[in-house]
């Protein structure tokens, strides 16, 4: 069940009254520490599970991760942070001052040293991008709780034939299964956004289908890319394919019907067909 926060004064953790918040790096803390305990609970954390935090803020999410799980990668891109991260003194976590959108995943996960959980309060800009460099890059990530825009959250958790169904809801079906577990007023934040958000987990399925998440990535991303087209025409535009081609080969489907009307098992089954 979603669980709905609003905003309390009482459990609110005093937010840093120095800091200079960088718009550009979409800084927006949570004060809640109801919150914080709330969003390591949907994450699932076992205390030997090592954790990737990326976008630690002053900390206070940090601190609850670490009280829970073996062993946190924390990063960080705001060097102006870097005295009160390092002053929380946390045994079991390593703050990393670098850009995790820019790294090379592989050095990320070298620092890890084994199958992980991602935690993270993220914003807008970098969202969807994140999502995919970990989702199509990486064998080791076993779940993914997320702090996001509730548009986002929505699109997210997506199924076929609503408006807010599209790429990123197909992807993230295909690596496993996403739900929202809480809506979090704007209140809760500082400096306080615009938009509400959501608290996503995604649990990673391995093998959920049979199918190469290179070819099945075409597939998808070929079927939208123009919405207001049949999935017939955008298939043949996108992939290089003659459409009668297609069509005999997917006789058993209405290619007469838009990409946001499929299912996730129906583009893995078209994969396999188109793609083999």
């Amino acid at each position: 069940m979603t669980e709905n926060y609003k905003d309390k004064q009482a459990n609110k953790t005093p937010i840093m009254g120095t800091h200079n918040f960088k718009k550009k790096f979409g800084q927006n803390f949570i004060s809640d520490r109801n919150l914080l305990a709330a969003i390591v609970r949907d994450s699932n954390i076992e205390k030997n599970d090592i954790v990737l935090e990326i976008g630690a803020g002053e900390g206070t999410l940090t601190s609850e991760i670490s009280a829970s799980a073996k062993k946190v990668v924390s990063f960080e891109i705001d060097r102006d942070l870097i005295p009160t991260l390092e002053g929380l003194d946390l045994e079991n976590v390593e703050f990393v001052f670098e850009d995790a959108l820019k790294m090379e995943l592989k050095d990320i996960e070298d620092k890890l040293g084994g199958e992980y959980k991602i935690i993270a309060n993220l914003p807008y800009y970098i969202t969807t991008p994140l999502i995919f460099k970990f989702l199509e890059g990486s064998d080791k990530l076993k779940s993914m709780t997320i702090m996001v825009q509730k548009e986002v959250a929505e699109r997210i958790v997506a199924k076929e034939g609503g408006k807010d169904y599209g790429i990123l809801s197909v992807m993230i079906a295909f690596f496993g299964n996403a739900k929202i577990t809480r809506n979090v007023s704007r209140k809760l934040f500082f400096p306080q956004p615009n938009v509400d958000s959501a608290v996503v987990n995604i649990e990673i399925v391995k093998g959920k289908f049979d199918v190469p998440k290179e070819k099945f990535s075409r597939v998808v991303k070929a079927a939208f890319s123009m919405r207001r087209k049949t999935i017939l025409n955008n298939l043949s535009n996108a992939l290089g394919m003659d459409k009668k081609d297609i069509t005999q080969k997917l006789e058993n489907f209405d290619l007469s019907r838009r990409a946001e009307s499929f299912s996730v098992e129906e583009f893995a089954e078209i994969t396999k067909i188109l793609l083999g």
